[in-house]
């Protein structure tokens, strides 16, 4: 399965995703497609509205351009608490190609998501992680960063 990234302004990226009820097969081959996407790309993470899947779902890796790759999925997240300390810094989307925006952030998150079984997983998770999972999870609400502030 090869996912065409979708460019901004693409309605569907205004999509406020539904929750994920199947896991199945069809799922996992989703969430692989949508990996390959990304490291193509290259980035670090996609969001389902970013290929046109109004799902809750996305698939991150902030650290595969340094050193291995550690591909993970996050069907249905929940960000349950963030941190009272605010970072700003520059952040680019797939989707916004050459636009990168500088956006205030909690610097911590706690989230609950669940994998691609459908079991529900918990984590804390600070740094390139927070943001990345913080820009993803925006993207299944129909956020995009550019909201935030202008583009640079």
């Amino acid at each position: 399965m090869h996912l065409a990234i979708r460019r901004h302004p693409d309605p569907v990226l205004r999509a406020v995703c539904t929750p994920v009820a199947s896991f199945d097969a069809g799922l996992r081959a989703l969430a692989d497609a949508m990996l390959a996407a990304m490291y193509a790309a290259p980035g670090r993470g996609l969001a389902g509205p970013q290929v046109g899947e109004t799902r809750r779902l996305f698939v991150v890796d902030v650290t595969w351009k340094e050193g291995a790759p550690d591909p993970q999925v996050f069907v249905n997240p929940e960000i349950t608490w963030a941190s009272d300390v605010i970072e700003t810094a520059e952040e680019g989307c797939l989707s916004i190609p050459d636009m990168p925006c500088r956006v205030p952030r909690p610097a911590e998150i706690a989230l609950r998501w669940q994998d691609l079984e459908g079991v529900w997983q918990e984590g804390r998770f600070d740094g390139a992680a927070a943001r990345c999972i913080q820009h993803e999870a925006d993207h299944l609400n129909g956020v995009l960063c550019i909201d935030y502030e202008a583009p640079l």
